[in-house]
């Protein structure tokens, strides 16, 4: 199960899907969704981090995983 919000991710899907409704397993099948890429985005953005010998995730280092996840 996904870590985040199902409310927040139901509220996002109706806002964009010109208020159609949304069951719950499509619900939690987004929120997994959601958690996989932005896992993905974080692994990136840490790996950019660690090539310029911080420890800090910048924005800039979203804005360039953001290229190579999509």
């Amino acid at each position: 199960m996904a870590d985040l919000p199902n409310a927040s991710i139901k509220r996002l899907l109706t806002a964009n899907s010109d208020g159609l409704r949304t069951s719950s397993s499509a619900v939690q099948l987004a929120a997994a969704a959601a958690e996989a890429y932005v896992a993905r985005l974080a692994r990136e953005a840490g790996a950019n981090a660690a090539r310029e010998r911080r420890k800090t995730i910048m924005d800039d280092d979203i804005n360039k995983a953001k290229e190579v996840v999509g």
